[in-house]
């Protein structure tokens, strides 16, 4: 299964990074194939607001092309409801018809992924 992993980002230490890399070893550890934004985006990067800004369009529009195109899920970290990218992330799955799995339910569940 072809999983997108959203979460709040922004506000957050390290862009919230670590939590970001975790939840994707675990997911991977379970057999998904992850697109981890984490691992792609560059928000972060741009110290000027100008260039953060345009950053961050490319990484939401990548993103956003990466679920309509590719994900069989999109796997939502805690807190993602208080993020607009998150929230953007999920609007785009749930027009798809595509499953919103909350990580800690993923985690519990013994069944391994199916697209």
């Amino acid at each position: 299964m072809r999983a997108y992993l959203a979460g709040p980002m922004r506000g957050i230490k390290d862009f919230n990074h670590p939590a970001f890399h975790a939840a994707a070893d675990r997911l991977r550890a379970l057999g998904y194939e992850v697109r981890n934004p984490a691992e792609h985006d560059t928000v972060h990067q741009a110290a000027d607001p100008d260039a953060a800004r345009a950053a961050l369009r490319e990484c939401m529009a990548s993103d956003l092309a990466w679920i309509a195109a590719h994900a069989d899920a999109v796997v939502v970290l805690p807190g993602w409801e208080g993020s607009r990218g998150a929230q953007a992330e999920v609007a785009v799955a749930r027009s798809l018809d595509l499953p919103v799995l909350p990580m800690d339910e993923v985690l519990l569940s013994s069944m391994p992924p199916t697209p």
